[in-house]
């Protein structure tokens, strides 16, 4: 029986019932729904407002209905949603006292409560992903700190780095998503249950009570508010589409560098697929895959903004459609995270291929303009005498380690056997010693601080 069957005369068409139906996905709630129950009846006890013998009643049964419900066939069940259901095993189970726990409790806090609940336990298992996914990425940095490659910029190589450097960019990238994620769970802390249906209740609650019980802060200060928020599910939503770009974005960099024309790295076994007609295949499917699903989750967030954008106070039926967008999203990021993280621990770092490559493209072109700065010629006359020199390398097969001084000086006469020393791939990195740069020395304090943020978390 429905919950609101008192006012209507005849029972609910079938087709408008399995439409208006959110059971199948909402079911995942039902711990939260239990553990806000629980909250809720010892109030309500310790306000008078239901006995004690009814309290332990309620708490029993909701002990016992939490087991039943680690069953998948209740997702089927007739109810029109999780609370319901619990509602009526309740009910079913000790009778009135289970219809006293509705009291001064409207489904539509009740549901407020449970999602807030449960995205806040699931952004703490984003935030731990995140945070392995980082210290895999240190852990690699540490052993490549002396792995010279090419930085790009245009997807052309610029100028020289070393691999730790480069994969430590990502890193920064993540710990930004692991503050975003702490802020996030910041605004989760107040507590929306006790607002009713939107204009709370003349029974003597204590929102306080329920807010501290169940690990908030403070209540909600508004009700009408309280019922119609979804700002924490659109703002965790665009937390992952943040994330997940940043996934795609490195999905895409190793791609390109396990490709043939690369060979940068070479992809576990355990993290590649092949190809059902061509033997010789091996296919960075998981990488292809984490950036595809980045588009499914930025989908899941235009999906709410578009629910929530023309929605007047209070709570509105079309605000069902959060769960399953979020509920996707949810699941996206944490899979995509821990698949992820495993197809980069165990990846092999090729140095070789990437020093050999390095060598090729002439991405120490600045640093032998600087060179010619250092010593007196503008900045300007400089790099158009290496514009010349690189040009004039192209044009006969060279690179610049293998120009004869006498073709320097053709360029400029400033040039002496010094140029040597100045454009060697690993003085190029190397001299890059300020803060942030792809130096030893500089990248060693990149982890350094790293580690640190880490154990600032884990601690």
């Amino acid at each position: 029986m429905k919950l609101w069957t008192g006012r209507f005369k005849k029972a609910i068409d079938k087709k408008t019932d399995d439409y208006n139906s959110s059971l199948p996905f909402d079911i995942r709630l039902y711990n939260e729904d239990i553990e806000g129950s629980v909250a809720h009846a010892g109030m309500l006890a310790k306000q008078g407002i239901i006995s004690e013998k009814d309290l332990n009643d309620i708490i029993s049964g909701l002990s016992k209905i939490k087991e039943e419900l680690k069953d998948p066939k209740y997702a089927s069940d007739e109810a029109e949603d999780v609370h319901s259901l619990v509602e009526g095993m309740l009910t079913e189970m000790i009778g009135d006292a289970g219809k006293r726990l509705h009291t001064a409790r409207s489904r539509n806090d009740q549901v407020a409560l449970d999602l807030k609940l449960n995205l806040r336990k699931e952004a703490n298992e984003v935030r731990d992903l995140l945070t392995s996914l980082v210290a895999a990425i240190v852990k690699t940095a540490k052993e490549n700190t002396d792995t010279v490659m090419s930085g790009y910029t245009h997807l052309q190589k610029a100028q020289p780095v070393t691999f730790a450097h480069h994969v430590m960019a990502y890193a920064q990238m993540f710990k930004r998503d692991i503050t975003r994620i702490d802020d996030c769970i910041e605004r989760m802390s107040e507590c929306p249950l006790g607002a009713g249906a939107l204009a709370s209740t003349t029974h003597p609650i204590d929102r306080f009570e329920t807010a501290k019980a169940l690990g908030f802060k403070a209540p909600m200060a508004n009700s009408m508010d309280a019922v119609s928020d979804r700002d924490y599910v659109i703002e965790l939503t665009s937390c992952f589409s943040i994330i997940m770009m940043h996934l795609s974005r490195f999905s895409e960099e190793i791609i390109l560098w396990c490709s043939g024309e690369f060979r940068y790295i070479e992809l576990d076994d355990g993290f590649s697929t092949g190809s059902s007609i061509m033997p010789q295949k091996k296919n960075p499917d998981i990488a292809e895959l984490c950036r595809g699903k980045t588009g499914r989750v930025y989908g899941d967030l235009m999906a709410l903004l578009t629910v929530m954008k023309g929605i007047p106070l209070a709570y509105n039926k079309d605000m069902q459609e959060d769960k399953e967008s979020v509920f996707d999203a949810v699941d996206t990021v944490k899979m995509s995270l821990s698949v992820f993280t495993d197809m980069f621990a165990t990846m092999k770092v090729n140095k070789e291929e990437m020093r050999k490559k390095a060598a090729d493209g002439f991405i120490n072109a600045t640093d032998c303009a600087d060179y010619l700065a250092k010593k007196g010629v503008p900045f300007r006359d400089a790099y158009r005498a290496v514009g010349e020199l690189v040009r004039y390398s192209i044009d006969n097969g060279k690179n610049l380690e293998s120009l004869t001084i006498e073709e320097y000086k053709g360029f400029s006469p400033v040039f002496e056997e010094d140029i040597y020393d100045a454009i060697s791939l690993e003085r190029c990195v190397n001299g890059r010693r300020v803060y942030g740069g792809p130096a030893g020395e500089a990248v060693a304090i990149q982890i350094e601080e790293m580690e640190k943020f880490l154990g600032s978390i884990n601690g």
